[in-house]
């Protein structure tokens, strides 16, 4: 029987590719969303084209009870869930520390960390040896913005992502002897949407000449570590953050 595998915010960007990635290898995958519902269906026909069993599911996942119904629902249609991605993340146009308000520094943590955390929890309760579960594996997405700050940007979504860098460690030694291993990947500059919503979509160009590689990456690249990092050649590997970021 084939894993059952969650990824939030899975409908786009390095998500949709960890999607596919996971899907070919023999993964039910259900594909979280929160907006866009056109892009997560379309993913998900792809996927059930190819003869994979997919899911689409709408979820904030800074909503505890959305959370929680999430789980139920992968729980009742795919199965227990034995892998999580956590890769739902936002962040706002770009600005000083001194431009900010509470209103967006509590939107891009609720999203960014107080559902990294909800989603893992869940995720515990059903993978844990402690709970009668059979072991399995999360992988949180960081940034290379944990490291460097974003001054100027956006410290918010550096800071909140800096915060998954610590959910990561904590949680896998809390778990480790329960069968479950919590590692997470945190990718550098890579071409999605997401620089959009900074408001500078093309931000790519501007910061190419920073990595060491003297190119950006591509999402395919970041679902390869993560895919890797949930497999058994990776088996006695928890509580790390894989860089995947050109040599920045």
């Amino acid at each position: 029987m084939s894993k059952c595998l969650i990824v939030t915010g899975g409908g786009r960007g390095i998500g949709a590719e960890v999607s596919r990635k996971a899907a070919k290898q023999g993964y039910s995958v259900c594909v979280n969303f929160h907006r866009d519902q056109t892009s997560a269906q379309k993913l998900v026909r792809e996927l059930e084209e190819d003869g994979a069993n997919a899911l689409a599911y709408q979820a904030d996942v800074s909503r505890e009870e959305e959370v929680e119904a999430l789980f139920q629902t992968v729980e009742k249609d795919l199965g227990t869930p034995e892998v999580l991605v956590n890769n739902a993340g936002i962040l706002d146009l770009q600005t000083r520390v001194d431009g900010m308000n509470a209103e967006r520094i509590q939107r891009i943590f609720a999203v960014n960390v107080t559902g990294s955390f909800l989603c893992a929890r869940e995720a515990v309760k059903r993978m844990s040896t402690r709970y009668g579960g059979k072991g399995g594996s999360i992988v949180n997405l960081s940034s290379g913005a944990a490291k460097y700050g974003s001054p100027g940007e956006y410290v918010d979504y550096a800071a909140s992502k800096a915060a998954v860098d610590t959910l990561t460690t904590g949680l896998a030694r809390e778990v480790a002897e329960e069968g479950i291993r919590v590692n997470a990947v945190r990718p550098g500059f890579i071409e999605t949407e997401i620089h959009a919503a900074g408001g500078e979509p093309n931000r790519m160009e501007r910061v190419r000449p920073m990595v060491p590689m003297k190119r950006v990456g591509k999402p395919r690249e970041v679902a390869d570590a993560v895919l890797w990092l949930l497999s058994d050649e990776a088996s006695y590997i928890t509580g790390t953050i894989l860089d995947v970021s050109g040599g920045r």
